[in-house]
């Protein structure tokens, strides 16, 4: 048997809420275990996807980098555009797809702030596309077992 990283941490989170909390006292002890076990199946969920979302918010907001750069009116943002459009994750690791994620991020926000400075059609399309874009990450990123 080859244990994955999802069983051990379902095995885990299983024996802490079914064994483990309810044998834990006082009350706010036998919570902290609940909590930890409800992380744990946080983070078995967000394993599985992490990867895939992460390369399909990346590519999400280099199209808008590609469509945006020609609605910029500052010439140094709409080469950083192009140059984010034009670009590749380095990896398929997490550490280098987050740092990737990070920086088109970042990016984001400054082309944000400068589309909301102007007055055009196109700038209102590409502002209306860019708050598509952040809902849907939202969405990309909802755990099922919502807030806790």
């Amino acid at each position: 048997m080859r244990p994955t990283v999802d069983r051990a941490l379902e095995v885990c989170a299983i024996a802490l809420m079914g064994d483990v909390a309810p044998n834990v006292a006082p009350s706010y002890r036998q919570a902290a275990v609940m909590s930890a076990a409800v992380l744990l199946s946080s983070v078995r969920e967000e394993l599985d996807r992490i990867a895939e979302r992460r390369i399909e918010e990346n590519a999400a907001l280099r199209g808008i980098f590609a469509s945006a750069a020609s609605v910029a009116t500052e010439p140094a943002l709409a080469a950083r555009l192009a140059e984010a459009a034009s670009g590749r994750d380095r990896g398929y690791r997490i550490s280098q797809l987050d740092a990737d994620n990070d920086a088109l991020r970042a990016l984001l926000v400054d082309l944000h702030a400068h589309v909301e400075s102007l007055d055009s059609d196109a700038a209102r399309a590409l502002e209306a596309r860019i708050w598509r874009e952040l809902a849907a990450s939202t969405e990309r990123r909802r755990l099922s077992l919502g807030a806790f």
